[in-house]
């Protein structure tokens, strides 16, 4: 360190991620560079120091923003920082609509829901979080810094989820709040995000396996052959869809996944909570359904003979019967892997479920490793 840099004022910004998964991922992408972002947007003569942390516990829910802005409050003041940042994966609302961020210059904290910011995660809060530490410590008073030079409002202008700003601006109490419709549609795609649908993939494995070899059998069978001639194309979509919704409420009923209202989780949290696990199982299945489909069309193609299909069926057919019977085929046996999904990892499968969160230590070894 240069004898300039030593007689320059210190500020040091806890970034923490609460639960540590998804944030925690994000925190450790920004850690790497927000103190040149800091003397870009805030202040050069400042020497930053950003500390990295995570919340040893799942975020509390029942308290909304206020207890975890305490919680992140007393956690400054334990590690000694100047100002705190929380990075969180609960979606949170103020005045019924989603809530991007909030400041308190009080407890010199701010935070910021992820799931608000939709997909552009964290590019969104790269562009945040040096505005939440500029307005930290403009409306704190400090004087280590130049008062931020724009009003609370202009952030909707760096960050597209942010709509409108709402709370008491003399106190330094500001909420960024998203738009009603486009936010909330913003917020359920941040939270399937978030949930790291293809985690869920990986985690449905067995499911796959266990509905290929259902699919295999089947297509050995010249009945599967004749229905799938006979069904016409909106009864194989009908039977389709009903073998999706079979396998995603058997994975959330076999593996206890639905999250209940109760002290900890308000009604309408417990609601998004389940929205975003039916949301994040449904892109999973879907997903899969579409390998499966088009390896049943492949092994299809391989083991029935065109002149066999056509004898069974009494007409020339074409590539597009190959396709009708893999349809049908791979439906039904959609339903066969959701009887088999109860043989899946318990951990992998209940990652799916938003309300979920892994024990602190699994991030840990995860990172190190």
């Amino acid at each position: 360190m240069t004898h300039s840099e030593q007689h320059r004022p210190e500020i040091v910004v806890g970034l923490v991620a609460t639960p540590p998964d998804h944030p925690a991922r994000v925190a450790a992408r920004l850690t790497a560079e927000p103190a040149g972002r800091l003397s870009e947007r805030v202040d050069a003569d400042v020497r930053w120091t950003v500390r990295e942390g995570w919340g040893e516990v799942a975020p509390r829910r029942d308290g909304g923003v206020e207890a975890l802005l305490d919680d992140l409050a007393q956690r400054r003041t334990d590690d000694r920082w100047d100002v705190a940042i929380c990075l969180t994966d609960l979606p949170l609302h103020a005045e019924r609509v989603p809530l991007v961020a909030q400041t308190s210059a009080r407890r010199r904290v701010a935070m910021v829901s992820l799931p608000a910011l939709g997909l552009p995660q964290l590019r969104a809060a790269r562009a945040a979080v040096p505005d939440l530490v500029s307005r930290l410590l403009t409306d704190a008073s400090d004087q280590r810094v130049p008062p931020a030079g724009w009003a609370p409002a202009e952030m909707a202008s760096r960050v597209p989820a942010v709509h409108r700003v709402v709370g008491e601006a003399d106190a330094g109490e500001l909420g960024y709040v998203a738009s009603r419709l486009i936010g909330r549609v913003r917020l359920l795609i941040g939270m399937v995000k978030a949930n790291r649908p293809g985690r869920a993939l990986l985690g449905l494995s067995k499911l796959l396996v266990g509905a290929f070899g259902t699919a295999a059998f089947a297509l050995t069978t010249d009945t599967i052959w004749q229905m799938g001639d006979a069904l016409g194309g909106l009864r194989l979509a009908v039977i389709m869809v009903l073998g999706l919704t079979a396998l995603v409420a058997w994975l959330i009923v076999a593996h206890d996944l639905w999250e209940k209202p109760d002290r900890e989780t308000p009604a309408e949290l417990a609601r998004l909570f389940n929205l975003g696990t039916i949301l994040t199982l449904t892109l999973a299945t879907a997903v899969s359904y579409l390998v499966l489909f088009a390896g049943t069309v492949l092994v299809g193609a391989l083991l029935i003979d065109t002149t066999v299909l056509e004898q069974t069926l009494q007409r020339p057919v074409d590539f597009t019967d190959y396709l009708t019977l893999a349809w049908i085929t791979s439906s039904l046996a959609t339903v066969g892997g959701a009887i088999g999904s109860g043989l899946e990892n318990e951990e992998t499968v209940r990652a799916a479920a938003y309300g979920y969160h892994p024990e602190p230590g699994g991030w840990r070894d995860e990172r190190d490793g």
